[in-house]
């Protein structure tokens, strides 16, 4: 079989030969809590197209993301090292190695990682990978739309932000 320049053909990879995105993308000043996470995109590194998965390391201080919720994706979360605590709209929960959490499509109970410990925390981050979706952030005045593969963040009057 011929391969594409740049396609992979092994069904296995190094996690650490993906190279990590940094931050968010998130408009100013709502990335400012993720400066210190790093993702590597293991599924998309390895082609895959249902859905994606991450190895996520959250530094010190770190979340790992805005609180929020998903309208038609659902999330997964393992964590290998270090603790996390988990925000949800009911309080908050400790994770160590081994914990999972997990977080179905359309459920509106915002949600994210923060890293509260003087140690990295690393888990993996799953997901569906929908054609249409909507994320819905709970503290902060954020909401995004997929458009062509990507999210596009705007107010919740859905105005852009510029």
């Amino acid at each position: 079989m011929d391969k594409k320049p740049g396609e992979k053909s092994d069904p296995w990879l190094d996690p650490m030969s993906v190279p990590p995105r940094r931050g968010s993308n998130y408009p100013a000043p709502f990335g400012d809590p993720l400066v210190g996470r790093e993702k590597r995109a293991l599924g998309d590194a390895l082609q895959l197209t249902q859905f994606g998965v991450n190895l996520v390391t959250l530094a010190p201080g770190a979340w790992s993301s805005q609180r929020h919720w998903h309208t038609n994706e659902d999330e997964f979360i393992f964590v290998l090292a270090g603790e996390v605590t988990l925000v949800t709209d009911a309080g908050e929960k400790a994770l160590g190695p081994g914990m999972a959490a997990g977080f179905p499509a359309g459920n509106a109970d915002g949600h994210h990682l923060t890293n509260r410990s003087d140690k990295p925390a690393l888990y993996l981050e799953a997901g569906t990978r929908a054609k249409s979706e909507e994320a819905h952030y709970s503290d902060i005045d954020m909401m995004a739309r997929k458009e062509g593969g990507r999210f596009v963040f705007m107010h919740k009057n859905g105005e852009p932000y510029r």
